[in-house]
């Protein structure tokens, strides 16, 4: 029983950790060999994605990562217009982050950002709530778009 309590843990550290892969062999310690590693920045940008899609043109890349949610609201009027003026407020404080106003029945969301790991959320979040202007965001898993830069 202990060992496979053992071995869930141990595949469960390779999961979280595959992410940083390719940084960790990257780094440079003294009297140990050096990684250089010379890929695709799409390559890069599939470690650690449990699932993903190529946009037709090869420029993107959607997969499951996170999103802040700035608000939630309901399903009327108002919740629509306060989601909209909410994702304008985002867009002026970051230009170049994208930010996603939809309607997930029976409500408005608004969700800001793309980020493949959640400590990229939780930093953005955190940066997020020091402007005042966002009350109550939280993390959410969502499907995201990943830009390939070549």
């Amino acid at each position: 029983m202990r060992f496979v309590i053992t071995l869930i843990f141990a595949f469960a550290a390779c999961i979280v950790n595959a992410q940083d892969i390719l940084t960790e062999l990257a780094k440079d310690f003294p009297g140990q060999g050096k990684v250089v590693i010379n890929q695709s920045s799409s390559v890069a940008a599939l470690v650690g994605c449990q699932t993903s899609t190529s946009s037709k043109d090869g420029k993107s890349i959607k997969t499951i990562g996170y999103r802040v949610q700035l608000y939630a609201g309901g399903n009327s009027r108002d919740a629509r217009s306060e989601a909209y003026n909410i994702a304008e407020k985002a867009q002026k404080l970051y230009p170049d982050a994208p930010v996603h106003t939809i309607f997930q029945s029976p409500r408005w969301l608004c969700q800001f950002g793309d980020f493949r790991t959640i400590e990229e959320a939780d930093a953005m979040m955190r940066e997020l709530s020091t402007s005042g202007d966002f009350k109550n965001m939280v993390i959410v898993r969502s499907p995201i778009i990943i830009k390939i830069e070549e």
